[in-house]
């Protein structure tokens, strides 16, 4: 970190992807609000998400990262939020079962409220209006009064951010994440397919190992690890003014962190090493994320690398790379190369779904099953060629019985997306071809080790 940082020097520069409300009035009021509110992630817990992330790094430990693409207000139901933990809890064992490793869970919620995008309007039958830039901002309706930036809503972005926490946290320490529960994970509709009934035989043999551990006196009274389980919360930093209004000083290492979650990431088109994003993160100790898209540069990417994390540390820097399918073969091995040469210690995430998205002839925007997997096989086969560490997943993902991304084991067609589409912005796995994906990866995890 340079000397001249302060949480607010990142005003001097040009912010992309900001919703022009900057110079209202009732803008100024709520930020100066947020400021006074308690934070929503504590110190110690970044420091612990940081460690866990060195670990996985370097090659003990493996990070499952997966949510919603876009969180929304109406949304916000204890069943949904139970369900989107469940469905990690799910991944989370399937990896840890079968390939005997740490799994970090980390969640896209708690946050996820605002997205980029590509151009400031959009027009239909004529009608121009501002695009719709997540509910932290606007309304996804098609209606000039919904479309119009709105400040206040970053003050139900927060509560609703709280509330959200503040359950999962007493999902994850009151004992519904407890492994004697890993039957109950498993949800109705799914637990008659392949993939529910392969969970289940898993979930019956952590069943025979846990009788056995309280035949020896080991159970979940006396041993936390087997009750509580560690859940860290991430978005993309994208909303300056409300990640700079959460910015606080920890009073015991004098470092700042920006409390609104435990892990923040830049995306492609706000990444700029000269731009307000940058300098911002740059600054505080949490752990950060790049998306590395196909039209990065190598250069640009050290640059980015040595502004973020300046001492190098294990744990502080996540690359998510998101090439698509056709693409990472030619694209990612220099990328690796430029890393290893310039001895950045860094850890290597892939998000197969950003990059394989398109829209089918009636309009709707998915992905399908293989290419997602397709890009994965690549990841994991180009990194053992390099001699580098796979260290984790990024997808977006839902609990819910969806008709969003195509393929997988119930080979969901063009004709099923109309059928319950419900994202309000790009598609997610549903909880099958979650679960098909956790038990593939397992397989990738285990060739390589």
């Amino acid at each position: 970190m340079g000397k001249s940082w302060t949480p607010d020097s990142w005003q001097n520069l040009t912010a992309a992807q900001q919703p022009g409300w900057e110079k209202s009035e009732e803008y100024s009021k709520v930020i100066s609000e947020i400021m006074n509110y308690p934070p929503l992630v504590f110190a110690g817990e970044v420091r612990a998400l940081k460690q866990q992330l060195a670990d996985a790094a370097r090659g003990d430990g493996f990070l499952i990262q997966g949510g919603d693409c876009a969180e929304t207000f109406d949304d916000f139901r204890a069943d949904s939020i139970r369900d989107k933990l469940k469905i990690l809890l799910q991944m989370s064992v399937i990896l840890t079962y079968g390939a005997s490793c740490n799994v970090v869970k980390l969640g896209r919620i708690a946050g996820q409220f605002a997205k980029p995008r590509s151009s400031d309007t959009e027009t239909r039958d004529g009608l121009e209006l501002p695009s719709y830039r997540g509910d932290a901002v606007n309304d996804i309706k098609f209606i000039e009064k919904n479309r119009e930036p709105n400040p206040k809503r970053l003050l139900r972005t927060y509560n609703q951010s709280a509330a959200t926490l503040n359950l999962l946290r007493a999902f994850t320490t009151g004992g519904f994440a407890d492994l004697n529960k890993a039957h109950v994970w498993n949800q109705e509709f799914i637990a008659q397919s392949p993939q529910g009934q392969r969970y289940e035989k898993i979930a019956k043999s952590i069943d025979d190992a846990l009788t056995f551990m309280k035949a020896v006196g080991i159970t979940s009274d006396n041993t936390a690890a087997l009750k509580l389980t560690e859940f860290f919360t991430s978005h993309e930093a994208l909303l300056m003014g409300y990640e700079h209004a959460l910015t606080r000083q920890d009073s015991l290492t004098e470092k700042w962190y920006d409390c609104s979650a435990h892990f923040l990431w830049i995306g492609d088109r706000t990444r700029q090493p000269d731009g307000a994003h940058v300098e911002f993160l740059s600054g505080v100790d949490n752990p950060i994320g790049i998306k590395v898209g196909p039209t990065i540069i190598e250069d640009e990417l050290i640059a980015l690398c040595e502004k973020l994390n300046p001492e190098n540390e294990w744990g502080k820097l996540t690359l998510i790379t998101r090439m698509g399918a056709d693409a990472i073969r030619s694209k990612l091995p220099p990328i690796i190369k430029s890393i290893k040469e310039n001895d950045q210690n860094v850890l290597w995430v892939c998000d197969p779904m950003h990059a394989n998205t398109y829209k089918t002839e009636n309009g709707f925007k998915t992905r399908h099953f293989n290419t997602i997997l397709e890009e994965l096989e690549h990841f994991f086969a180009i990194h053992r060629a390099e001699g580098t560490i796979p260290g984790g997943v990024h997808f977006e993902l839902t609990g819910d019985n969806v008709t969003e991304c195509l393929g997988g084991a119930r080979e969901i067609s063009d004709e099923d997306l109309n059928s319950r589409y419900e994202t309000a912005c790009d598609p997610r796995l549903n909880n099958e071809q979650s679960l098909e994906l956790a038990f593939l990866v397992t397989d990738l995890l285990r060739i390589g080790r």
